[in-house]
């Protein structure tokens, strides 16, 4: 099929060169998925498929995207971020492997929506998204695509959030299956994906040296803990801010100072925003930082950053770097927005390392298969990954890093399962 014929928008095809090395370049971290894609293309589990997928247009997510096409689907894919698309990537999958793309790296707000309704035009059978925003769309704006979906999955911690709230109200049409929840997920992607990804984020888009630094996490799930982890690792003094007194004394006893958010500004030289939730860092916040502080944020929305309160206090902004925006305030002081407060991880960096991403889009085609067969058993709410695909997942990733782990005897089994053995 000709690039003509494939109904699309992206910035460049020209550069689609680097795009394919690049996604060749990820499949090799991807070995889970490379198992699941020859599944796929002996057993067609998807045939005849339409799938809509909002994701970050990375490499890895490529991966993903022809995955599922061989596994006998019909892919279109959107950007779930204005700021996280590869340019490189989307030429790729539209020229190499006629994969449909709807995403320019730093498209307007009009434009990111846009492609949002553009995938659904594709009526897709499933929905795969990462913070909900196809769904919502599906069920407010787009209603008359709804009556094709037969299920769909969700990626990221701040969609099942929304998508938990849909059903709760009774307006969600159709099962979802919450990817996030997977133990093989969000013990990896979240933690080990988001905080190496971050702090590659801030470093290349700042230059900034950590060691030695006054760095403050606002969050401890599961990204708090990886961000915090790699921060320490890289020589900062890591403050912890949380609203969960368990998390916070869990930061606590990880070995993090963990204060007030009003005491944490004080103190910081960076800040980076984790919770998944809106105005995290306010005007009151902003009012008692540092000269030359840096913000930034690597949950999923440019929300958690009140960004119209910082521009309000201030009487000039500037763009000193890629990704830095200057805020002068009208006292002389100067803040520091990375990535106008979107995910710095992607906007800035290349996102989740190959080979965490592999276990998180291992999750999605197997869900994703799973959806296909059991939609009509569903009802229309979020369901977590069955148990044994997550173990599956696992037990394919230990098996591609030469990994050989203890089974339990039948004895150990049947002690595991009684009560009657006691001391």
């Amino acid at each position: 099929m000709s690039t003509a014929a494939i109904n699309c928008d992206i910035k460049n095809f020209e550069l689609a060169d680097l795009g394919k090395k690049r996604i060749e370049w990820a499949n090799q971290s991807m070995k889970v998925l490379q198992i699941i894609r020859k599944e796929f293309i002996k057993n067609q589990p998807l045939k005849g498929i339409r799938i809509s997928a909002c994701l970050h247009i990375t490499a890895e997510t490529a991966n993903l995207g022809i995955c599922l096409r061989d596994g006998g689907a019909e892919v279109v894919l959107c950007a779930s971020n204005p700021l996280s698309t590869q340019d490189d990537v989307a030429a790729s999958l539209v020229r190499d492997h006629s994969i449909p793309v709807f995403a320019i790296k730093g498209e307007d707000n009009d434009t990111y929506y846009n492609h949002i309704v553009a995938a659904i035009d594709h009526k897709p059978h499933i929905t795969m998204d990462d913070g909900a925003d196809l769904v919502t769309i599906l069920h407010t704006k787009r209603t008359d695509a709804l009556e094709g979906v037969i299920g769909g999955t969700e990626e990221t911690t701040t969609g099942v959030i929304r998508l938990r709230a849909m059903a709760k109200e009774g307006v969600l049409k159709f099962p979802i299956v919450a990817v996030n929840d997977a133990d093989t997920k969000h013990l990896f992607d979240n933690r080990y994906g988001t905080g190496q990804s971050t702090i590659d984020g801030i470093i290349r888009a700042t230059n900034f040296l950590l060691a030695g630094s006054k760095f403050v996490v606002a969050g401890y799930g599961w990204c708090g803990r990886g961000l915090a982890s790699r921060a320490r690792g890289c020589g900062a003094e890591v403050i912890i801010t949380e609203v969960d007194p368990t998390k916070a004394l869990e930061a606590v006893m990880d070995g993090f100072r963990v204060m007030s958010m009003n005491e944490a500004a004080k103190l910081g030289d960076v800040f980076c925003t984790v919770t998944g939730n809106k105005s995290v860092l306010t005007k009151d916040h902003f009012a008692l930082m540092k000269d030359g502080a840096i913000i930034s944020n690597s949950g999923h929305f440019n929300v958690e950053i009140d960004i119209p309160a910082l521009e309000s206090m201030s009487s000039s902004k500037r763009t000193t770097r890629n990704f830095v925006d200057e805020y002068s305030l009208k006292d002389g002081r100067k803040i520091n927005l990375l990535g106008e407060g979107r995910l710095i991880n992607l906007a800035a960096a290349e996102g989740h390392p190959a080979s965490v991403m592999d276990m998180s889009f291992a999750d999605q085609s197997l869900s994703v298969d799973y959806m296909v067969k059991n939609a009509k058993k569903l009802e229309p709410k979020v369901y977590k990954v069955p148990d044994e695909l997550d173990k599956r997942v696992a037990r394919l990733k230990l098996e591609s890093m030469s990994i050989k782990i203890d089974k339990l005897t039948p004895e150990q089994e049947e002690y595991l399962a009684g009560w009657s053995e006691g001391t």
